[in-house]
């Protein structure tokens, strides 16, 4: 028995689930470093997945994207008005794009 390679299939999405994939971009001093790299990152929803995610930003920027890394940040416990309180989760993912590939996030 010999074991096959799984087929990879190209995601696709409708333009309406990519703008809900996408929130917003991640403006730090960290992200802004990474571009200099090639990547790109960005807030996305907590339930997108990387073929998504990857799918989502050829679609909305014309881009050719090589990998997408994900990070999920826990919401933290904070004080408000006296009471306790805890920030949502929030899901990031950094793209690494093509060479020559950019996406100019402050003209947007």
């Amino acid at each position: 028995m010999s074991i096959r390679p799984r087929k990879r299939t190209q995601t696709v999405i409708s333009q309406a689930k990519a703008y809900d994939t996408i929130l917003r971009p991640v403006v730090t001093e960290k992200a802004t470093m990474g571009n200099e790299h090639g990547q790109v990152s960005f807030f996305v929803a907590i339930d997108a997945t990387k073929p998504e995610i990857k799918a989502a930003v050829e679609m909305l920027f014309n881009v050719k994207v090589m990998a997408v890394n994900t990070i999920i940040q826990k919401g933290k416990k904070k004080m408000f008005r006296g009471r306790p309180g805890r920030r949502s989760d929030a899901k990031k993912a950094i793209v690494t794009l093509a060479d020559g590939q950019a996406i100019d996030l402050m003209g947007v």
